[in-house]
C-alpha cells in the first residue's frame, strides 16, 4: 500500500486520468439511471385469483379458496396465505418466507394449482403473478358531453396514438442540445424512449349482449341453451388439419368468428319446418354495447374516461411523462373534447430532484466554505474534490445494484455528503500538519497519507458497517431502505480510493509552508480563524480536558445521566414515536362502501355530496398564488379506480364509490394534505347509510394505522369479538377515525338446497334447473373475442325487463328434457338468506380485520392509541372470547418487524464494527472505548428531534444506526493518536491530553462538514422534505453532541480503563503501578 501511495503521489497525471474515468463513468450513468418518485416495490408475494361468474363469496370459497389452499399447503418457501373470497372472485395473495426466491415459489404453486381436478364448474382458469407496487406515471382525463361508447371510442383513438408516439425529428442536433441538453444525451446514450403501457380505467368493459325474450323461445319451441349452442357453432376460427398435393401441402382452415353484433344477427338459430332459415336477428335483441354492470364517472363535473400511463422496466419517469404531454399538446381535438393532464408524477419527481439537487449543491459550498476556513484554501478545494469523484462512483454502481434515482436514494447522496470527506480531512489535515512544520509537500503527501492509512480505512469500513443493518429488512421495508446503505456504501468506497491514490497526488502539488504574510485577503482570513482555533485549543480546551481527566469518574457519571434522561424521554412517550414520518402527498380520496344490494341511485348520491364537499374546499382553501388548493376531481360510482398503492383487481360493483382530489404543488401551499383531508372529512359530515367510508392523502407511507386481524375455529365467537372490538375502537378512543370491520352482510340471496318430488319425477336434476336460471338471469357466455386490445364476452340471457325484479324469477318457466314447459316455483322451493359479503381466511381459518386511521393532522399519536387499546381490549379478546386470537397487520406489523429486524442488524453491524476496531488498535478492550459514543450520540438526535419539534420515527432511527458509525470515527483517530503517543514513551495522562489538542481540528471539521452538509435539508420548510428531515435530525445533531463526547468523554474513558488495568495488575501482582507509568509494552 505504501509503495502504491507514493507512486501514486509522483504521478498525478496517473491519478487525473483514474478520477477523470471515474467522474465520466458517474456522469454517464446517470442518464441512462431509471428516474420515479419512490423505488419500484415488489413484494415477496404471489397472486393467484380465480373468477367465478356470479357466485356467492361462500360459493367461492368452497369451490374456488380452499382446493387452492389444501393444493399448495406442502409448497416449500410459504410464509403466510391469506385469501378473499367475495362476489365472482377469489383471490389469494401468498407471502414468500424471506431467502426464498418469489418466482420459484410462484412456479411450484402454479404446477400444484394447474393439477387439482375439483375446481367448481363455472369457475375460470386461474391466474398467477407476482406482487408488485407500479404507480402509473400520470393519467390523462378525457372529458367530454356525449354518449358512453363515442367517449370509450375516443379515449381507444388516444390510447392507441400514445402507444404508437414517435416525437419529431429536431430540425438540427444543435437546436435539440440547446433546447433539452439532459434529454439530448441520455437519446444518445439511451436511445429514443417510447410510451409501451396505457390502461382504460373508469370505463365498462364490452360485452355483446343476445337478449332471447321468453315469448320468442315459446314461440319457437326454444331454449337459451340452444341459441347459444347455434351461436358458438357459428362463430369460430378452426384450423382443420391440411390436404398433401403435388403441388404442395395446402392449409384448410375456417374463419368464421363474428366480432360485430351485426354480424351476429345473420346466424342461422334454426331451420323452420318450411325449410327456410331463422336467424338470430329474428328472434333477439343483439346489443353491441357495455357489460351490464353500473358505473358512472364524471371528472370535474363532466363525463369522463381516464387513461394511466406507465412506464415499463428502466423507462424513465421525467421522458415518459414529456413523450405523453407532446403527444396530447399536438392533438387536435374535437368540439366540446377536453383532455387533462392530472396526478402527473413527473412533476413530483422534478420537485423533488430539483430540491435535493439544490440542498446537495449549498451543501457542497457550506463544507467547501468549512474546510476553507480551517485549512488552506488550496488545500480545502482538493479535499472538497473527493465529493463529485466518489459520487460519480456511486452512480455509476447503482445501475448493477438495482437502484434508481428516487426520492430515498437521492436523500441517500445528502446523507453521506458530510460524510464522505472524512477520511480526505483526516489524509489532508495530517498533511497539511507535516507541510506547516516544514517537510516538503512532495515527502508530506506520501508519509501523511500513509501515516494515517490504516485508521481511514478501518474508518470507512466501520461507516459502511453501521449502514448493513438497513439491507437485512424484510417485507416492504426491505425494498425501500436498501436503496440508502446500496448508495452510500460505493460512494464511501470511492471516496476511500480517493483520499488513498488520488488525493495525495494533488497534495504532492502544495506549495511549501511559508511564513511570510500573505497578500491574499483569503488566506489571511483563514490564517486568522487557523490561529484563533490553535488559541482556543491552548487557552480552553486544553486546561478544560485536563480538569475532566482529573474528575473522569464526574464526566463519566454526567454522560451516563444524559443517556438514561435521553431514553426514558421517548420510552415515557414524552417524546413521541410514529413508525413512518407524515409523508406529504398530492392526492386526497374518498373510499366509499354502501350495504350490498342498495341501490345505485343511493350510491351516486353520496358520491355527489363528497364532490360538494370537495368543491367547498376548494372555495374556503387557496395555495400561494391564490388559487384554489383544490386543482382536479375525479369521482367515480359504482367503481374505486384510483389505487395509491397495489391491487390485484380494481374493485367494482354498485355499492362502491370513490372521489379523488388533486391537490396544488405541495411547494406552494402552507395546508398539508393531512390537514386538508381532516377539513374535507369535517365538510362531508356524518353519512349514516354508509358501511365504510375512508379518506386517504395517498402518499407512500405505511398501510393503516390500525389494522388487526381476528381469527378463531367457532365462527359466531368470531364475530361476536370483532363487533365488541370495533365499537370499543369507534367509541371510546379519540383520534381514532374511517373504523371500518370486514364482517358485512352481503345480498339477498334466494336459496334452492333440492327439488320437489314433482320435479324430479319429470326427470330434472339440479344442475339442469339451475343451469337454466343462470342462463336466463346471469347469461350464458358463449364465448370471448379479442376485439382489438380488449376483451369482449358474448352473453344469451334474458331481455333486461325480464330478470329485472324478483316475480320475474317466480314467473319463469323451465324446459324439461322432452321440451315441457314447466313453471320454475312447482320445480323448486328457494329460501331466503343472507350470506357474508367477504370471506376472508388467514392460514386455512376464518379472519375478520378490523381497520381504522388515526388523525395525525390534530395531534394524536397512533403508537399511543394501540397501546392502550392493546392493554384494554385486545388482551381480553381471549377471556371473554375464548378461542378468538388477535394479530396486528399493516403499518402496526411493518413497524414491529422493521424495529426488531433493525435491531438485530444493529447488534450485528456493532459486532463487525468491533473487530474492524479491535484490528488497527490491536487490543481486545480499547474498540468499546471508541464504541462507547453511540448511545451518547443517541442523546445528540434526541436533543435534535426536541430542538425541532419533530417526533420519532423509523427514519429517525435510520439515522440513529448511521449515526453509529460515523461518531466512531474520531473516536479511532483519537485512541490511535493515543497510542502512538504512549508508545513514544509520553505518560497517560499528558497521551490523553495530546492526542486530544493534536486531533482537536481533524475532529471538529469531520463533524462540522457531517453537519453542515446537512444543514440545507434541516432548514428545509418545503412539504416534500419533511419525510426526510427525522433522519438528518438524527445524524446532525447527533454527529455534534458526538464530537463534544469525543473530545471529552473518550480520553476520560481511555484513563479509566487504565485505572481498571492498574486495578487489575493491584490486585493480582500485589504491587501498585504508576498512573503516568511511560511505557506500555503490549495491548489489552
Amino acid at each position: 500500500m505504501q509503495k502504491s501511495i507514493k507512486w501514486f503521489s509522483g504521478n498525478h497525471v496517473a491519478a487525473n486520468f483514474l478520477m477523470l474515468a471515474v467522474l465520466i463513468a458517474g456522469f454517464t450513468a446517470w442518464f441512462q439511471l431509471r428516474k420515479e418518485v419512490f423505488p419500484e416495490t415488489s413484494f415477496d408475494a404471489v397472486i393467484v385469483s380465480v373468477p367465478y361468474p356470479n357466485a356467492t363469496p361462500e360459493e367461492v370459497v368452497n369451490g374456488v379458496v380452499i382446493p387452492i389452499e389444501e393444493a399448495i399447503a406442502e409448497v416449500e418457501g410459504i410464509k403466510q396465505v391469506t385469501s378473499a373470497a367475495v362476489r365472482n372472485i377469489g383471490t389469494l395473495t401468498i407471502e414468500v418466507e424471506t431467502g426464498y426466491n418469489t418466482r420459484d415459489v410462484m412456479g411450484d404453486i402454479q404446477t400444484n394449482v394447474d393439477a387439482i381436478d375439483n375446481f367448481a364448474e363455472k369457475a375460470e382458469e386461474p391466474k398467477f403473478e407476482e406482487l408488485v407496487v407500479n404507480r402509473q406515471i400520470l393519467s390523462l382525463a378525457i372529458t367530454a358531453d356525449t354518449d358512453e361508447g363515442s367517449l370509450r371510442q375516443y379515449a381507444e383513438e388516444i390510447r392507441d396514438g400514445l402507444l404508437n408516439y414517435l416525437p419529431p425529428k429536431p430540425e438540427s442536433k444543435k437546436k435539440a442540445f440547446f433546447a433539452d441538453p439532459g434529454g439530448f444525451v441520455q437519446g444518445l446514450l439511451k436511445g429514443q424512449e417510447t410510451i409501451k403501457k396505457v390502461e382504460l380505467a373508469s370505463v365498462r368493459p364490452y360485452e355483446i349482449s343476445i337478449e332471447v325474450s321468453e315469448d320468442a323461445l315459446r314461440r319457437y319451441n326454444l331454449t337459451l341453451q340452444q341459441v347459444a349452442i347455434a351461436v358458438r357453432g357459428a362463430s369460430l376460427d378452426l384450423p382443420s388439419g391440411s390436404v398433401k398435393t403435388n403441388s404442395g401441402e395446402i392449409v384448410v382452415r375456417a374463419l368464421g368468428r363474428k366480432y360485430r353484433g351485426e354480424e351476429f344477427r345473420e346466424v342461422t338459430v334454426k331451420k323452420m319446418p318450411d325449410g327456410s332459415d331463422l336467424s338470430l336477428g329474428e328472434i333477439a335483441s343483439v346489443i353491441d354495447g357495455f357489460e351490464d354492470i353500473e358505473l358512472v364517472s364524471t371528472f370535474n363535473g363532466r363525463p369522463a374516461v381516464v387513461l394511466h400511463v406507465f412506464r415499463v422496466a428502466d423507462q424513465d419517469t421525467l421522458a415518459i411523462a414529456k413523450l405523453a404531454r407532446e403527444y396530447v399538446d399536438s392533438l387536435e381535438k374535437p368540439e366540446g373534447v377536453e383532455i387533462d393532464v392530472w396526478n402527473d408524477q413527473s412533476v413530483i419527481l422534478k420537485g423533488r430532484l430539483d430540491l435535493l439537487k439544490s440542498n446537495i449543491g449549498i451543501g457542497l459550498i457550506l463544507v467547501l466554505l468549512v474546510l476553507a476556513l480551517f485549512l488552506r484554501p488550496s488545500l480545502a478545494f482538493l479535499v472538497a474534490l473527493g465529493i463529485p469523484v466518489s459520487f460519480a462512483g456511486g452512480l455509476w454502481l447503482m445501475p448493477g445494484l438495482g437502484i434508481s434515482i428516487n426520492m430515498i436514494s437521492a436523500f441517500a447522496f445528502i446523507l453521506v455528503l458530510g460524510i464522505v470527506v472524512d477520511d480526505a480531512i483526516v489524509v489532508g489535515e495530517n498533511v497539511y500538519t507535516r507541510i506547516q512544520q516544514g517537510e516538503h509537500p512532495k515527502e508530506a503527501s506520501w508519509k501523511g497519507t500513509h501515516e494515517v492509512g490504516i485508521v481511514v480505512i478501518f474508518g470507512i469500513l466501520t461507516t459502511m458497517a453501521a449502514f448493513t443493518p438497513m439491507l437485512g429488512l424484510s417485507g416492504v421495508s426491505g425494498k425501500i431502505w436498501p436503496n440508502i446503505p446500496l448508495v452510500v456504501i460505493p460512494v464511501l468506497g470511492f471516496s476511500l480510493l480517493q483520499s488513498k491514490f488520488v488525493l495525495p497526488a494533488h497534495l504532492a502539488l502544495l506549495k511549501p509552508h511559508s511564513t511570510t504574510p500573505s497578500a491574499n485577503p483569503l488566506t489571511r482570513l483563514q490564517r486568522r480563524i487557523s490561529g484563533g482555533l490553535e488559541r482556543f485549543v491552548k487557552v480552553i480546551y486544553s486546561p478544560f480536558l485536563k480538569l475532566c481527566l482529573k474528575f473522569r469518574y464526574v464526566v463519566w457519571t454526567v454522560f451516563i445521566a444524559l443517556v438514561i434522561l435521553s431514553v426514558s424521554l421517548v420510552k415515557t412517550g414524552w417524546l413521541p414515536f410514529q413508525f413512518f414520518p407524515k409523508v406529504e402527498g398530492e392526492i386526497l380520496s374518498a373510499k366509499l362502501e354502501m350495504p350490498l344490494g342498495a341501490p345505485f341511485s343511493n350510491t351516486q348520491k353520496v358520491v355527489k355530496r363528497l364532490e360538494a364537499a370537495a368543491l367547498k374546499l376548494g372555495k374556503t382553501t387557496q395555495d400561494n398564488d391564490g388559487n384554489s388548493i383544490v386543482v382536479n376531481q375525479l369521482a367515480t360510482a359504482g367503481m374505486q379506480p384510483f389505487q395509491g398503492g397495489f391491487s390485484p383487481n380494481t374493485p367494482t360493483g354498485t355499492h362502491l364509490g370513490e372521489v379523488t382530489l388533486e391537490l396544488a404543488a405541495a411547494k406552494n401551499r402552507d395546508l398539508s394534505s393531512a390537514e386538508l383531508k381532516s377539513m374535507w372529512q369535517e365538510l362531508a359530515g356524518e353519512i349514516p347509510e354508509v358501511v365504510s367510508l375512508a379518506f386517504r392523502a395517498e402518499t407512500a407511507a405505511g398501510g393503516n394505522a390500525i389494522d388487526i386481524n381476528f381469527t378463531g375455529p367457532d365462527n359466531d365467537q368470531l364475530v361476536a369479538a370483532a363487533a365488541w372490538a370495533t365499537e370499543r375502537l369507534r367509541n371510546d378512543y379519540k383520534g381514532v377515525v374511517d373504523v371500518s370491520n370486514s364482517d358485512r352482510r352481503g345480498r339477498e340471496e334466494l336459496i334452492v338446497r333440492d327439488l320437489t318430488p314433482r320435479g324430479k319425477a319429470l326427470g330434472f336434476d339440479l344442475n339442469m334447473v339451475m343451469n337454466q336460471v343462470r342462463d336466463a338471469f346471469y347469461g350464458n357466455e358463449v364465448q370471448r373475442l379479442q376485439r382489438g386490445r380488449d376483451e369482449v364476452k358474448v352473453m344469451v340471457r334474458y331481455p333486461e325487463s325480464e330478470r329485472g325484479s324478483l316475480s320475474n324469477f317466480e314467473k319463469m318457466k323451465l324446459r324439461t328434457p322432452e321440451g315441457e314447459e314447466v313453471a320454475l316455483l312447482d320445480i323448486v322451493i328457494p329460501e331466503y338468506g343472507r350470506g357474508p359479503a367477504t370471506v376472508t381466511r388467514v392460514d386455512r381459518f376464518r379472519t375478520i380485520s378490523v381497520k381504522a386511521d388515526v388523525d395525525l393532522a390534530r395531534g394524536y399519536n397512533a403508537n399511543e392509541i394501540v397501546e392502550k387499546y392493546t392493554d384494554e381490549v385486545l388482551e381480553k379478546i381471549a377471556e371473554k372470547f375464548p378461542g378468538v386470537r388477535y394479530s396486528f397487520k399493516g403499518e402496526q406489523s411493518d413497524q414491529r418487524d422493521s424495529i426488531r429486524e433493525m435491531g438485530i442488524g444493529f447488534v450485528g453491524a456493532l459486532l463487525l464494527m468491533y473487530v474492524l476496531m479491535a484490528i488497527p488498535l490491536k487490543s481486545y478492550l480499547q474498540p468499546l472505548i471508541v464504541m462507547s459514543v453511540i448511545p451518547f450520540g443517541m442523546v445528540g438526535a434526541v436533543a435534535g428531534h426536541i430542538f425541532m419539534g419533530l417526533n420519532m420515527s423509523i427514519m429517525s432511527m435510520c439515522g440513529i444506526v448511521a449515526l453509529a458509525g460515523v461518531v466512531v470515527n474520531d473516536s479511532l483517530v483519537l485512541v490511535d493518536y493515543v497510542n502512538r503517543n504512549r508508545k513514544s514513551g509520553t505518560g497517560i495522562l499528558e497521551a490523553a491530553r495530546n492526542a486530544g489538542v493534536r486531533r482537536f481540528r481533524p475532529i471538529l471539521l469531520t463533524s462540522l462538514t457531517t453537519f453542515v452538509g446537512l444543514m440545507p435539508m434541516l432548514l428545509e420548510d418545503d412539504m416534500q422534505a419533511k419525510f426526510l428531515i427525522p433522519m438528518a435530525v438524527s445524524l446532525g445533531f447527533g454527529i455534534l453532541f458526538a464530537t463534544a463526547i469525543t473530545l471529552i468523554l473518550v480520553p476520560s474513558l481511555y484513563v479509566i480503563l487504565e485505572d481498571f488495568r492498574n486495578l487489575g495488575t493491584d490486585l493480582f501482582t500485589g504491587r501498585n503501578k504508576p498512573l503516568e507509568n511511560p511505557q506500555i509494552k503490549g495491548s489489552s
